[in-house]
């Protein structure tokens, strides 16, 4: 039976084929410590899994509206405006099956054969999938590690030609844990204004940032921005609820009805229980948040001073979300027990299957001078996984 040429097209997830085969070997009695998935390792909050027992017990078990309970979109209204100075309706958001969804519909209603999308590297695995199954052209811009890597203006404009529909900006970044200023991001945004491109603003590692830094939502900055802007949310990370699959999206008024209507038709609602769970993790106490933030904080400062005493590797501090993404591009050339390094992803390999550690390799994320290292584990296992590292990493000639 032959494949359509879109589903020939796709590139399956670097990071879940990487679990997937750290969680094999470990079912195989294998000592491997995993630094490849992107999830903290908290269990969801107790008085969220308690809303969700009691919309359970109260029989929520029935189809809700196709873009989300009422309850649950004034929740997310409430939090726009609270948290980053945004008004929307609730006709504006869209709740779906996890930011990855949210993602996916924005990209279907958005682009079409011909379109351009502007796609700052490194960026997230799935953005290049997603553009691409929605028939329009990826143009990967790569940002440079001495700009912490960002985007700068002349970068955008040096991109941008009369086929471009779109860009899509992450703050904090996935896999580089950056965070663009207000300043940054109004900068970029007056050329975005200028051009009248559309902006899709994935901000689902909002909540994860440190050293007193602002987050910052690009369509806050200005009616105009906000008028071109697609923002993308979710639970998965502040709350440590990524299998309860709950993501959204706040738009303009016709790009919400369009990415409902092709929810409704593919998906349809998001589980009612998990909805009445994500009221709670918006509206509740965040208290667990903070613990968890205050603990992230301590897991990266202690990651990135033994991934700096490594000989070779340049790592920049990054500002939010759970990832290091050092350079490791000094043990290219070299060998390991007559095995050549070439590039990140043969040093991955080599790390997974000699030093047990399941880390991702840069080639994911557009630039394969890197590896990505998740700190949602435990310290003990952070201390376990870098000192086999550092010894591999020692045993390159």
């Amino acid at each position: 039976m032959n494949l359509a040429q879109r589903a020939l097209g796709i590139s399956p997830s670097p990071t879940l084929s990487i679990d997937a085969k750290a969680k094999k070997m470990i079912a195989q009695g294998l000592d491997v410590i995993n630094f490849g998935v992107g999830e903290p390792d908290f269990d969801t909050p107790q008085h969220i899994k308690d809303a969700a027992i009691e919309a359970l017990q109260k029989g929520m078990t029935k189809y809700t509206a196709v873009a989300g309970t009422d309850q649950l979109k004034q929740a997310i209204v409430n939090k726009f405006k609270q948290d980053n100075g945004l008004e929307y309706q609730p006709g504006q958001i869209v709740v779906s099956c996890g930011a990855k969804h949210s993602l996916y519909n924005a990209f279907q209603v958005l682009c079409q054969p011909g379109d351009e999308v502007i796609l700052p590297a490194p960026y997230w695995v799935s953005y290049l999938e997603q553009i691409k199954l929605a028939g329009a052209q990826p143009v990967i811009v790569p940002t440079r590690q001495e700009n912490d890597f960002k985007l700068t203006v002349a970068e955008l404009e040096a991109a941008i030609t009369p086929r471009t529909r779109l860009i899509i900006l992450n703050s904090p970044s996935n896999p580089t844990g950056s965070v663009y200023t207000r300043l940054e991001l109004a900068a970029l945004g007056e050329v975005l204004v200028k051009h009248g491109i559309v902006i899709i603003s994935d901000e689902i590692y909002e909540k994860l940032l440190y050293d007193g830094l602002e987050h910052v939502s690009i369509a806050a900055l200005s009616p105009e921005l906000k008028e071109l802007t697609v923002v993308i949310n979710g639970v998965s990370k502040a709350y440590a609820m990524t299998g309860w699959r709950i993501g959204y999206a706040a738009a303009p008024p016709a790009v919400a009805k369009a990415m409902a209507d092709l929810q409704s038709h593919s998906t349809s609602n998001p589980t009612s229980i998990a909805q009445a769970a994500s009221v709670a993790a918006l509206t509740g106490t965040q208290q667990p948040l903070q613990e968890m933030l205050v603990e992230f904080n301590r897991r990266r400062d202690f990651m990135l001073e033994k991934i700096r005493q490594i000989p070779g590797v340049q790592c920049r501090q990054p500002g939010g979300a759970f990832y290091l993404f050092p350079n490791v591009s000094s043990y290219f050339g070299k060998s390991y027990r007559g095995r050549v390094v070439q590039n990140a992803s043969d040093l991955a390999d080599l790390l997974l299957e000699e030093a047990k550690v399941a880390l991702v390799p840069g080639v994911a994320f557009g630039d394969d001078r890197f590896i990505r290292l998740s700190y949602a584990t435990s310290m003990e296992k952070i201390a376990q996984g870098l000192e086999r590292i550092a010894a591999l990493l020692a045993g390159i000639k």
